[in-house]
């Protein structure tokens, strides 16, 4: 029986090359979501070439009614794992130059649609045999790293640090793991071209760890090749 994937952000950069790996698996369902699927040409001929395999659903995953619709659209069968990498970084962060509605926008993004995405398809997680929640975080969130500067970014990431932490306390009774994920400094239009690795090793790192995963592992903050980062 095929395990199930749901996916955000999965039209380009990491989640683009995250739905290349996990429909190449050959053991999983994957349901592709980004917020204009008649936009995401390289997601459509993925879909194209592994049909049966692989379903796009439109998402925009700060608004609760799309979301709520995306969990109907899943059908019954269990969720093996969420994979939360839909985010956003916006460049006007500067102490000249703060920009405090799209301080607000991360924050949706980031932070709290994780966690809503998290309680929507709770029921179906709880239905699988080793149910998983990755969300794809950055160490620009740790409070370990004191850094100036990306103030609206940096925050939205230490918070949905905390709140996966806080969600790994409380689904460990549900049999849920739930872990943070560093992708490392990335090559895509976030990352920039002066990042450190190419969105499909970062991809590859994470779904060595993201398959690999067990309730032993929840509450982690992990990098993309599987080392413990500090919170």
């Amino acid at each position: 029986m095929l395990q199930t994937l749901v996916l955000t952000g999965a039209n380009r950069g990491i989640g683009l090359e995250l739905a290349r790996l996990f429909t190449a698996d050959g053991n999983r369902f994957v349901h592709a979501c980004c917020r204009r699927p008649d936009e995401a040409a390289a997601l459509q001929e993925l879909a194209g070439d592994h049909a049966g395999r692989l379903a796009i659903h439109a998402l925009d995953v700060t608004d609760a009614g799309s979301v709520a619709d995306l969990a109907s659209a899943t059908g019954s069968a269990p969720i093996d794992l969420l994979l939360n990498n839909a985010g956003i970084l916006n460049p006007r962060q500067t102490l000249d130059d703060l920009d405090f509605e799209a301080w607000e926008t991360e924050l949706q993004v980031n932070t709290l649609a994780p966690m809503r995405m998290a309680l929507a398809f709770r029921a179906k997680l709880r239905q699988a045999s080793n149910p998983r929640i990755v969300t794809i975080s950055s160490q620009m969130g740790s409070l370990a790293r004191p850094k100036g500067g990306s103030y609206a970014y940096r925050s939205s990431k230490a918070a949905v640090n905390k709140a996966m932490q806080g969600l790994a306390v409380d689904l460990a009774g549900e049999g849920i793991c739930v872990v943070a994920m560093h992708p490392g400094w990335v090559r895509t239009s976030m990352g920039g071209p002066e990042a450190e690795i190419e969105p499909v090793e970062s991809a590859k790192g994470i779904f060595a760890v993201a398959t690999s995963l067990t309730l032993d592992d929840s509450g982690r903050f992990l990098t993309w090749d599987g080392r413990e980062h500090a919170w």
